[in-house]
């Protein structure tokens, strides 16, 4: 999936949608597509990713 220049957030964000099987979805339709059950988890998969990633950077220090 070739995706143009973003922030980290919504690299993040794409890539939940993507494990999460949306990304055809989101990209034929947008983001306004989605129910607020399928928002809600790309929003609790990329928050996980921002806190595992937090966390991975505060034991490396």
């Amino acid at each position: 999936m070739e995706i143009p220049e973003i922030t980290a957030r919504e690299r993040r964000k794409y890539e939940a949608a993507e494990a999460l099987g949306l990304t055809d979805k989101l990209l034929r339709a947008g983001w306004g597509s989605l129910t607020a059950r399928e928002t809600g988890l790309v929003g609790a998969l990329a928050a996980g990713k921002r806190v595992r990633r937090a966390e991975t950077k505060e034991t490396e220090r």
